[in-house]
């Protein structure tokens, strides 16, 4: 993952941090500890300049309560 190029791999584990950030974010920041390096690669990725200025674009689809990443605070195991 993030290579000399960034590709569909490193996007798609973007995404995936992303959403989980949003539906568990007391128990991804706990996870983030054990995974210094999947979440430097989620940091690292967002700051690239044409993914800073789509995710800062009205094109972004916020996460919402209809999607597969919604918040689940009932399962947000760590924040108990």
């Amino acid at each position: 993952m993030l290579g000399a190029k960034l590709t569909y791999v490193d996007l798609s584990m973007f995404q995936v941090v992303a959403g989980l950030k949003y539906a568990f974010p007391y128990a991804t920041r706990k996870a983030a500890r054990n995974y210094p390096r999947l979440f430097a690669l989620h940091i690292r990725i967002q700051e690239r300049p044409r993914i800073a200025a789509y995710l800062a674009s009205p094109r972004r689809i916020a996460f919402n309560n209809e999607g597969i990443f919604r918040h689940y605070p009932e399962l947000d195991a760590a924040q108990r």
